[in-house]
Order: structure tokens, then C-alpha cells, then sequence
């Protein structure tokens, strides 16, 4: 049986690669602030007798952010788009506290107050009318490492492919000899 150790071994590097790049494009674009996009970029190779897949995962939003989003009054060249809603402000609620844009009074959250729960508020309503007006920007954290690596891929995973045939047949030969 034909050994695919050096083609797994590539898809591994391949794979390895995609991800670690995706999540050094996060964190340089500063698009990782609670890092569960980060946390949650994965990838599985399997390698059978008759194919090789190579996948990859993420929290949902992260194709929003990688392929971006296109606003009401901004377009992007992606097939997602704002239509009639805009993203729910509540949802922005971490984010705003994470990024220190929720209200403090000497450096610490003012909490529930009534000043500060409207405030709050409104920030987060403001935001989510940004996002729905201007859309989001595709950032290609995920696109550009997988399309770099990808191009490289024939010519390698050939090569590797060979190396595979060759110890096969190496092999075959000494068994033949026997």
C-alpha cells in the first residue's frame, strides 16, 4: 500500500501554516481583542488511501471579519451585505467594555447608574449604526495566508506525492527481492 506520510507531513505544514499566520493577521489588524476568534482557528488533516482534505474552523464571525461586510452607504467586494438590519447594539456590550469605551469614573466601570447604563447605551447604539451604515472592512486575516500557501501547494504536494511513490516503490522492490 502507498505510504502518504510525506503528503500528510506537507498538508501538516500546510495546514500549520494557515493558522499561524491567520492568527498573527489578527492580532497585528487588532481584530482579536477577547481572542476567541483567535482561540477557536483550527485545522484537521486526514489522509486516506484514496484522498487528502485539509479543514479549517472558526467562530462564525470570523468570516464577517475576514471577508468583510458591506454597509448600507459603504460596499465591499463580498457577498455578505447589510440589508434591512443593523447588528443588535446589546451585542457590542463586551466589546465597548474590552476596547474602554463604557463609561468609568477613576478608572473603573461606573456600573449601573443611570447616567452610565444610558450612556453605555447610546455608545453601543451608535456603534451598531456605524457598522450597519459603513459596513465592515474585509481584513483577509484568513484569505491571504490560506491563497499564499495554497499556490505553493501543487507544486509541493507533487513533489511530496513522488517522494511517497518512490519509497513505495523502494520498498516493493526490497520485498521483491526477498
Amino acid at each position: 500500500m502507498l505510504d502518504n506520510d510525506n503528503a500528510k507531513r506537507f498538508l501538516n505544514d500546510f495546514r500549520n501554516y494557515v493558522v499561524k499566520e491567520s492568527k498573527s493577521n489578527l492580532t497585528r489588524l487588532k481584530k482579536s481583542s477577547s481572542k476567541k476568534l483567535y482561540n477557536s482557528i483550527k485545522g484537521t488533516v486526514k489522509v486516506s488511501k484514496n484522498s487528502m482534505t485539509v479543514d479549517f474552523s472558526m467562530e462564525d464571525y470570523g468570516l464577517f471579519q475576514d471577508k468583510g461586510v458591506s454597509g448600507k452607504r459603504k460596499k465591499y467586494k463580498t457577498p455578505y451585505t447589510y440589508k434591512s438590519k443593523m447588528p443588535p447594539p446589546k451585542a457590542l456590550d463586551k466589546w465597548i467594555v474590552r476596547k474602554g469605551l463604557a463609561p468609568r469614573k477613576n478608572g473603573k466601570f461606573t456600573g449601573r447608574t443611570i447616567d452610565s447604563v444610558g450612556f453605555k447605551k447610546s455608545i453601543q447604539f451608535l456603534i451598531a449604526r456605524k457598522i450597519y451604515m459603513q459596513g465592515i472592512k474585509p481584513s483577509l486575516f484568513f484569505t491571504k495566508p490560506f491563497d499564499k500557501a495554497f499556490k505553493r501547494m501543487p507544486n509541493k504536494l507533487i513533489e511530496k506525492y513522488g517522494l511517497d511513490v518512490d519509497n513505495f516503490l523502494e520498498h516493493t522492490l526490497k520485498e521483491f527481492k526477498k
